[in-house]
This record gives C-alpha cells, sequence and structure tokens, in this order.
C-alpha cells in the first residue's frame, strides 16, 4: 500500500480553505475537479482525496493526459485487446481496471480527444466500459479525480470539451489558489525546500535567508507557483558559496544571460540583428503592445495578475491600456 511522497505545506487563509474543502470531499464518493494554474499543488490534492476516504487501502492511480498522444490514450485508459491495433499481441488491463476500488487520477485533463471523453462520460455514469478492440463490458468501482489547468467552462462553452462531462465531473470543483494569494506561505515553502536541498548535499544546517532575499521572496509574482519556488530555492542552495551563512542573492530567471538565446519576434525583427537607423519610440510601443496582451491572455484578463507578471502595480497597468487604448475583453477584469 503506498502513501503519499509529499507532504502537504501552508497555513494562509487561502489554502486553508482549499484543505478543509478537500477533507468534507474526501468520503463523498462522487467525481471531484480540482482546478488551478501550473505548479499550484493539483496532485498533492488529489492524493489526500484518496488517502483521506474510505479507498485509502486500495490503489491510487495516476495518468497525466498531456503526456500520451491521442492514439495510445484510449488504451492506457480503458486496456485493449490482442490485435486490436499493431503491436497489441496481448491483451492489457487500462488504469481503470488497475484503479479498481480505488481512485484514478487523470491530469491535464483539458488534453483528452472527443472520444475519450465520450467514453469517460460512460464509466463514470454506469461503471462500465469495453477495451479496445473488444465487446466484452468491463465493470469497475473507480473514484474519478481529474485536474486542469483550463478554463473548462470557456472550452465546453466553444465546443472544445464536452458539456454533459463536464456537468458530471464537476460535482464539486477545488480551486487551488496561485502562490502570489498565499503570502503567508511563501517563506515557510522556501524554508522547507531550502532544508531539504541542504539535508540532500549532506551539509549541517541551513543558515536562512538574508532580509533582502526574503523580501524579494515574497515580492515576486511566481506565474510558475510552487514548482518555480522549489526550483528557485533549491537552485540558490546548490550554488551559495559559503553554506554557514545566510542566502544573501537569488536568481529567478535561469536564462538571463547577456547571450541569452531568444527567437524572432512574430512582427519579423531580429533583437539581436537590429538595422539601424530605427524609430526607437515605435519600436518601444510596439514592444510594449505586445508584453501587455501577453499578459493579459497568460492572466485571463485579470488585470491584477497581469500586472505582477509585468512586474508593474495595478494603477500602471491601467495606465498603459489607456495609453494604447487596449479594451475590450480585459476591461472587464479588474479585481
Amino acid at each position: 500500500m503506498s502513501r503519499p511522497k509529499q507532504e502537504i505545506i501552508g497555513s494562509s487563509p487561502a489554502f486553508l480553505t482549499v484543505l478543509e474543502q478537500t477533507s468534507r470531499l474526501a468520503s463523498v464518493n462522487r467525481p471531484v475537479l480540482i482546478a488551478g494554474e501550473r505548479g499550484t499543488g493539483k496532485e498533492l490534492i488529489a492524493e489526500r482525496l484518496h488517502y483521506l476516504s474510505p479507498r485509502w487501502s486500495q490503489a491510487f492511480i495516476k495518468l497525466d493526459c498531456a503526456a500520451l498522444p491521442e492514439s495510445l490514450l484510449e488504451s492506457e485508459l480503458f486496456g485493449h485487446e490482442v490485435g486490436s491495433f499493431t503491436g497489441a499481441d496481448r491483451k492489457r488491463r487500462g488504469r481503470f481496471e488497475l484503479a479498481d476500488d480505488g481512485s484514478l487520477f487523470l491530469d491535464e485533463l483539458a488534453n483528452t480527444p472527443t472520444s475519450v471523453q465520450e467514453k469517460l462520460l460512460r464509466v463514470i455514469e454506469y461503471g462500465q466500459f469495453e477495451r479496445l478492440g473488444g465487446s466484452q463490458t468491463v465493470r469497475v468501482d473507480v473514484r474519478l479525480i481529474a485536474a486542469t489547468n483550463r478554463d473548462l467552462p470557456a472550452m465546453a462553452a466553444r465546443g472544445e470539451f464536452r458539456a454533459d462531462l463536464l456537468d458530471r465531473l464537476a460535482f464539486e470543483v477545488i480551486t487551488l489558489p496561485p502562490l502570489r494569494e498565499r503570502q503567508a506561505d511563501i517563506l515557510e515553502l522556501a524554508e522547507h525546500f531550502a532544508v531539504r536541498m541542504t539535508s540532500e548535499l549532506n551539509r549541517e544546517l541551513f543558515a536562512g535567508f538574508s532580509d533582502a532575499v526574503s523580501q524579494q521572496l515574497l515580492e515576486y509574482a511566481w506565474p510558475g507557483n510552487i514548482r518555480e519556488l522549489k526550483n528557485v530555492i533549491e537552485r540558490a542552495v546548490a550554488l551559495q558559496e559559503a553554506s554557514s551563512k545566510p542566502i544573501s542573492s537569488i536568481v529567478f530567471d535561469p536564462f538571463d544571460s547577456p547571450w541569452r538565446l531568444r527567437e524572432t519576434p512574430s512582427d519579423g525583427t531580429n533583437e539581436n540583428e537590429l538595422s539601424l537607423p530605427l524609430n526607437l519610440p515605435e519600436r518601444v510601443s510596439a514592444m510594449e503592445i505586445r508584453l501587455l496582451h501577453a499578459a493579459l491572455d497568460q492572466s485571463q484578463f485579470h488585470q491584477q495578475k497581469a500586472a505582477d507578471l509585468l512586474g508593474l502595480s495595478y494603477h500602471q497597468l491601467r495606465g498603459l491600456l489607456r495609453k494604447y487604448a487596449i479594451a475590450g475583453k480585459q476591461q472587464r477584469s479588474q479585481d
């Protein structure tokens, strides 16, 4: 019987609300959808749902739906019979059969094709399916836990995700707060990762962070959330010159370099091969507009989040939006 490999850390109000919701749902034998940005810990919440449930002693099976091509995903989920496709020389049980009486965690659910979504709906509703290439009905008792970093209701509205499947999955939705909304947890998580890395390097102790570094950690927007924080802290511990002293410098972007490789901008201009003379104000304005649109798209038009991604205050971002007359959807998302 396996156990969770990682502990859940955090005491901020937003995160404690999520943990309470998870604990309440653990014993309810219904599907649960976990939504959140990349790196927010969706798999850890899925594990908590399973190990606090009556199914805790049974299998907890995981599958990343984005890691497999469409041609293999259906076989991986539902299994296949001999001869169902080239190379299928023996019968194979899929993840649903392996998770029978336990829980199945499907990460990156938005990546599943329509044909697989139809079979998922049938399993949720009736607990049965056929293996790929087979006609015999297989019955299972599986609790499905799914996760996504996409806006599934919006995808369903556009016809990119089955609305009936979304309805069945969304018995309850656990939405994880991004790390930037968990200020009280940032330094606690940072110290946890630092202590663990110190132990991994066989050093005696972790001397902490300087006040300046602690402030930097709190002010950074963390677009990659906890996963990014872990990488930043482990890198800082591994590269510090004097392990007996507090960490006094930190690198957020390991690609930052005077010789950084960059792709040619979409407008066809190559920043490494500038042709002079040029109109500097026009070039700067074009770059600012591209960055504003990119930040708004990534933040799903949430202006405070977009400001954080650009290292701006909310009012600075609003000033630039007015300057370039960028209006429309983003004007509806100001809080």
